[in-house]
């Protein structure tokens, strides 16, 4: 079954630099948007970054900048480059993707079917 497993999560102090990695094992779609998400404790889930396979990027306001989503497709793997981190970046964030027929909002979480399970970022001060 499709499983998508995210790793590079940590803490890190402000102004500093993550890279979150998003693997998708036994995804056998030849295309895919896909996207990456985050969810702080008493707030809803937030779009973050999304891609698809023509690597069209869409990002929220709050990170323009400062956050890059890129995908090798030879890995099968997903990848969020964040730098100037804030302590309002701290959230756990999820890596989502949908197959061939998907068609946004990109930032939009009922847009995506498959979710990985999160790995938490703690930006301090």
């Amino acid at each position: 079954q499709v499983q998508l497993v995210e790793s590079g999560g940590g803490s890190v102090q402000s102004g500093g630099s993550l890279r979150l990695s998003c693997e998708f094992r036994g995804w056998t779609y030849t295309s895919a948007c896909m996207g990456w998400f985050r969810q702080a404790p008493g707030k809803e889930r937030e779009g973050v970054a999304s891609t698809d396979s023509d690597v069209t990027t869409t990002y929220a306001d709050s990170v323009k900048g400062r956050f890059t989503i890129s995908q090798d497709n030879a890995k099968n793997t997903l990848y969020l480059q964040m730098n100037s981190l804030k302590p309002e970046d701290t959230a756990m964030y999820y890596c989502a993707a949908e197959g061939p027929n998907c068609s946004g909002p990109w930032l939009n979480h009922r847009a995506y079917a498959y979710w990985g399970q999160g790995t938490q970022v703690t930006v301090s001060s």
